[in-house]
């Protein structure tokens, strides 16, 4: 009998933890590899809200705020580490109802983001069969996609985040090399800036609209906190991945736009339709080398991105579940590969369905502000964390300077950008806030129940500043 009572935990993966395997290039990886995909496409919806400079503008905004995002993330994650990231840290410095919903925000916005990378995937594989002559459905390329990302997210995080250092790395270099082939230094040979750049063609009105998509330039790069308990060193591995993830792509970010807007009308970029900006603009050069090392580029940082979303949404859907903000089941470990298997098989249809049957700017659209959502808790998040644990009352793995400034830069951004977004998608936006209100109204008056409140505070920290 007593056999029969030990058996279940060990069968079920309830008594097992994460592995603790990655370094600083795997959370390079795993961040940049989430975002990067928003420079061969996503980024140009903004330039038809409000031009090219507008665009621009918009860009340089959002990198100001994904730069605070990632000093916030930098300082409090490498302080809590543990899986689930934003989430981790809401259930330790604020509270459950809070911290429930800062993890619905990051399922929701990693599984949209998955959702949006397979869909590209798939629609770029039947662009290429296309140009060679064959006529065929994009769907059965993006199921495929979706199911060999999730066997490699089931099978282990190591291998998995290696992959996406790999390709990663590569869909970086194919940018670095297109911007090479359009010879920056001799700016009239191949770019047609002059001809090609009018002022802002809707005012500051739409530079404030393009905000809506100038974040998916950067959307993600908070993921990195979701290895928070695989990395072996926290206080180095998550600051030193996040801060070179940013810098890495606000480069990118800069190339990106420099390149396309140098080759293609605006009006043609900010079309509803363009799905991949990058790879028409390496088209529009004549070569035969760059369509096609843009083409790959295109397709890997799409594969890259959904990799890193499942291993995201995985993780915050699990860290849920071990702590009874969900049914426990889904907080299991696999025996073998200790990997949040349960958490990763039951999120994938999910992104399949919207991968299949929702247009590519909606899907983004929710993305996106379930990311706002998110970021407008960490300036509270971050005030509250300074108040209760002052400099010097604990061990911190980097304390980011400056505070409270990058808080208040971020909260006001945020506010912007949400008002940027009501512009365009206000209906949209009000769906997603009635979902988030319900969500909450369950979980306060019936999951709540089932939390055990003293087992989720892990940290070994002296009570907060005034208990």
């Amino acid at each position: 009998m007593s056999d029969i009572a030990a058996t279940p935990p060990a069968s079920t993966g309830h008594d097992m933890n994460l592995l603790k395997v990655l370094g600083p290039i795997h959370v390079w990886g795993l961040g940049v590899g989430i975002v990067l995909v928003g420079e061969f496409m996503g980024w140009n919806y903004g330039v038809g809200k409000g031009g090219a400079f507008g665009a621009l503008i918009a860009c340089f905004i959002s990198g100001l705020l994904y730069t605070c995002v990632a000093m916030i993330d930098s300082e409090i994650t490498s302080t809590v580490a543990a899986a689930g990231g934003q989430y981790a840290q809401a259930k330790h410095t604020i509270g459950p109802l809070m911290a429930f919903n800062v993890g619905l925000f990051m399922v929701l916005t990693y599984t949209m983001l998955n959702a949006s990378d397979i869909q590209v995937a798939g629609q770029l594989v039947q662009i290429g069969a296309q140009q060679l002559g064959h006529d065929i459905p994009w769907q059965p390329f993006t199921v495929l996609c979706l199911a060999v990302l999730t066997w490699l997210n089931y099978r282990g995080v190591f291998a998995t985040l290696t992959v996406n250092f790999i390709i990663t790395a590569a869909a970086f270099t194919t940018i670095i090399i297109l911007f090479i082939g359009v010879q920056p230094w001799n700016p009239t040979a191949v770019l047609l800036h002059k001809d090609l750049l009018t002022n802002l063609p809707y005012g500051w009105l739409g530079v404030i609209a393009a905000l809506h998509f100038g974040i998916w330039y950067y959307l993600g790069i908070e993921g990195t906190c979701q290895a928070a308990e695989e990395v072996r060193s926290p206080g180095r591995a998550l600051p030193l991945g996040t801060m070179s993830g940013m810098i890495t792509l606000l480069i990118a970010a800069a190339i990106t736009w420099y390149v396309s807007c140098g080759l293609l009308p605006w009006e043609y970029i900010g079309w509803d339709n363009e799905l991949a900006p990058l790879y028409d603009t390496a088209r529009v050069t004549g070569s035969n080398f760059l369509t096609v090392l843009l083409f790959i580029g295109t397709l890997l940082s799409a594969i890259a991105s959904a990799n890193g979303c499942i291993n995201d949404s995985a993780r915050a859907w699990f860290s849920m579940g071990r702590d009874r903000y969900l049914p426990t089941w889904f907080g299991a470990v696999h025996p073998k590969y200790r990997t949040p298997f349960r958490s990763i098989l039951f999120l994938t249809p999910i992104a399949v369905i919207f991968a299949l049957y929702i247009p590519l700017a909606e899907i983004i659209t929710f993305s996106i502000l379930s990311g706002l959502l998110n970021y407008t808790f960490m300036p509270l998040n971050m005030w509250s964390f300074r108040r209760k644990w002052p400099l010097g009352t604990i061990r911190r793995g980097f304390e980011h300077p400056f505070h409270p400034v990058p808080a208040f830069t971020l909260m006001f951004l945020c506010i912007t950008t949400f008002f940027a977004v009501y512009l365009g998608y206000g209906r949209q936006l009000l769906a997603m806030m009635a979902f988030y209100i319900i969500a909450s109204v369950w979980f306060a008056f019936y999951r709540y129940r089932y939390v055990r409140r003293g087992a989720q505070f892990t940290m070994a920290w002296p009570k907060p500043a005034g208990y």
